[in-house]
């Protein structure tokens, strides 16, 4: 049995719906991520979980047993949000003692399990300190060890990692995933940011417009997108519009918007018509007429603009038909930033392997 479920469940805000329909399970000791743009559904959804707010349809169950009669403070799930909520008149110690104390534990046991749990997320030697005393990350992680003190049976994130930036983000995805390890705790994360959801979760729900547009493990999620939201929300992607022309030895033929026929891997979904999602590190780019004689799709092309990152450059190409294409080239070079200039020309190439055929 799985430890959260959510059957048919809607939300309605007068007459928008917020969630539609929404159905997944949850398993134990799972780090399961909710994914989407803004106003998608997935901050309502975790709401009604915590019994912040009561779904219009549907049910949320948690080892078995319905929610629907149990008030916010007597499910044993605990949010932690992007704010961080902490009490700034009391000490790191005191801020994580005060679940324990509202549900009236004797001090000894307090005290105890404050002391675990600040060892957990490295901050037993903050204990006496206040939260104007320490930095964000340091913030981020009284307020995760907060959410674990009282040993919840689901932990609930809201944009937990928000308002870090890169560089701490970073480094508390790395200590999200190492305490969730480490704890066993069941965590439900919300985020908007895709290399976060790829980078922590167990599995990643896709949500858009109050539904959920595909549940998959990350690396289907990035590689086989169901549909052209997917396809486009998750990474950078070139989605070229295409129609089947033929189906032979494990390979399609497409004929291509603005470039011909191309080959790709067959989809175990039929469709006549759809896009070819083709991420920019799957597309060779290579000085002048030069390139790779095993790669099946090469077209020539001019360099209109480039995005330098410091490891990577991705580079915009306007092949000689006025179709547009992202290729990603690794600044792997000794000495060099980057290997093109604007006005360069240049071929891209790709296998017949690379991306993936989505249906309309």
């Amino acid at each position: 049995m799985a430890l959260l479920e959510l059957h048919d469940v809607t939300r309605r805000f007068g007459d928008f719906e917020a969630v539609k329909d929404v159905s997944f399970a949850v398993e134990s000791g799972e780090f399961f991520t909710l994914l989407g743009p803004s106003g998608c559904g997935k901050t309502t959804i975790l709401r009604m979980v915590a019994g912040f707010d009561r779904p219009d349809g549907g049910r949320i169950l948690l080892d078995g047993r319905d929610l629907a009669a149990t008030p916010p403070e007597k499910r044993p799930i605990h949010t932690v949000f992007q704010s961080y909520a902490l009490f700034p008149h009391l000490s790191v110690g005191r801020n994580v003692a005060f679940p324990l104390r509202m549900a009236g534990l004797p001090e000894g046991e307090i005290r105890r399990r404050v002391g675990e749990t600040l060892e957990q997320v490295h901050l037993a030697e903050l204990a006496d300190h206040y939260p104007h005393e320490i930095s964000g990350g340091q913030k981020q992680r009284v307020a995760l060890a907060r959410g674990l003190v009282n040993r919840p049976r689901l932990l609930l994130l809201d944009e937990p990692l928000g308002a870090l930036d890169l560089k701490l983000r970073e480094e508390m995805q790395l200590e999200l995933i190492k305490l969730q390890r480490e704890v066993g705790v069941t965590f439900v994360f919300v985020t908007h940011a895709q290399n976060e959801a790829l980078a922590l979760s167990h599995r990643i729900a896709v949500m858009n417009r109050g539904r959920i547009e595909q549940l998959d493990v990350p690396s289907r999620i990035y590689g086989f997108p169901q549909n052209r939201f997917v396809a486009d929300f998750i990474g950078n992607c070139n989605l070229l519009e295409a129609r089947v022309v033929d189906r032979r030895d494990g390979e399609l033929g497409l004929e291509a918007e603005g470039l011909g026929e191309i080959r790709a891997p067959a989809t175990d979904r039929p469709g006549s018509t759809g896009v070819l999602a083709l991420r920019p590190e799957q597309v060779r780019i290579h000085a002048g007429g030069d390139g790779e004689n095993d790669q099946d799709n090469r077209f020539p092309g001019t360099v209109r603009d480039f995005l330098y990152v410091g490891d990577v450059t991705t580079y915009q190409v306007v092949l000689d038909n006025g179709f547009r294409l992202s290729a990603l080239r690794a600044n792997d070079a000794p000495g060099r930033a980057r290997f093109f200039e604007i006005g360069d020309r240049v071929t891209v190439s790709w296998a017949r392997q690379a991306g993936h055929y989505v249906p309309d």
